[in-house]
């Protein structure tokens, strides 16, 4: 017998290194679906984790079957305090993305760690997780998975947006959910900031007091990836292979770098939602906190953005893992073929239980 309402855990860890989010979460489907987060919670690295979680790529494979032991019982560890300190008995499962470490879904690879199965022995509970691998073996792009939540849970707006470590968007479009990666943002943005010694610009103040590079932007925007046409997604090697040098090729100061770059992101998403007029867009992810983005672009788009509680705007993608779960646990598709290109819509994600 199917529930009509579930209390799961979705956790989630970006590419922006902010930390693990963790959030509890009700869903009730009578109608339509509906949820209420009960308690969320971001549980930042320490440097150590920052540290190791920012240099994956630079593992070899040995290494990096170490460290999912080791993140996982890291993992384990923090959900299992998080339960603990919010006092919650009722948890009908726990719906884990990981932490990406390797994702090239052209060569058919994607690597979360934290997905192993003990994870469920070391917190005790149902685990649902390893969203995106089902994904990239019938050939989509594993990414985005964020958009069937849009289309459930938050189908009030033309476009919703998330600005985490990359800008990633979703619509509805001739009847068909389509969303892809746009750009990277915080991951570009954090590792100029840090140079400064913050590990982000808050409300983009530094990036506001910069100059504009015409050449930066121009080069930025000639990228090959903004010509590519959907499904497509962004990993963090394509950020140290394509960007990175190309900023630092032209030997400009932090504020500069910070300020032109804000201004291509601007750029690049005003491209995507002007296709449409008088469109609602939902801005989401801690992006949304960066002031000086949220300005310029709203100077280039007529569209209405709108901006949600804290709790919506820094934990939508925990919401979202964990109704992903959810689904999973339905036998229900979470994972459409319009926004990947996989071969077919499937119910993705592994399913474990205690020992």
């Amino acid at each position: 017998m199917i529930n009509h309402s579930y209390n799961v855990i979705g956790v989630m860890s970006g590419t922006s290194l902010d930390g693990i989010d963790l959030a509890y979460i009700t869903f009730s489907k009578d109608a339509d679906w509906s949820f209420k987060i009960v308690v969320a919670e971001t549980i930042s690295y320490s440097d150590k984790w920052f540290k190791i979680l920012k240099n994956l790529t630079l593992l070899t494979a040995s290494e990096l079957i170490t460290l999912d032991e080791d993140y996982t019982m890291y993992l384990s560890t923090v959900i299992n305090q998080f339960i603990s300190k919010n006092k919650i008995e009722n948890i009908d499962a726990v719906c884990s993305h990981g932490h990406t470490a390797l994702h090239q879904p052209d060569q058919g690879i994607t690597k979360q760690i934290g997905n192993l199965p003990k994870l469920a022995s070391l917190i005790n509970q149902t685990l649902v997780c390893d969203f995106r691998v089902e994904d990239v073996a019938l050939g989509g792009q594993g990414a985005p998975l964020v958009p069937i939540g849009d289309r459930l849970l938050f189908s009030d707006y033309d476009w919703c947006i998330n600005l985490g470590g990359f800008a990633n968007i979703s619509s509805e479009i001739n009847s068909k959910r389509i969303a892809f990666d746009i750009c990277p943002v915080n991951i570009v943005l954090n590792k100029y900031v840090e140079s400064l010694g913050f590990n982000y610009d808050d409300e983009g103040r530094i990036a506001k007091k910069g100059n504009f590079n015409l050449e930066l932007f121009e080069s930025l925007n000639r990228l090959a990836f903004y010509n590519h046409q959907p499904p497509k997604s962004l990993g963090l090697e394509w950020v140290e292979k394509e960007v990175f040098p190309l900023i630092d090729s032209y030997n400009l100061n932090t504020e500069d770098i910070l300020h032109t770059y804000v201004k291509h992101i601007a750029f690049q998403i005003t491209q995507i939602i002007n296709a449409t007029n008088n469109a609602s867009v939902l801005i989401t992810g801690g992006g949304a906190f960066n002031l000086f983005l949220i300005e310029e672009i709203e100077k280039l788009t007529s569209n209405q953005l709108v901006i949600p509680s804290t709790k919506i705007i820094e934990f939508k993608e925990a919401l979202i893992f964990g109704f992903l779960g959810v689904l999973k646990l339905r036998g229900e598709v979470n994972c459409l073929k319009s926004v990947t290109g996989a071969t077919k819509d499937h119910s993705s994600g592994m399913i474990y239980f205690p020992a």
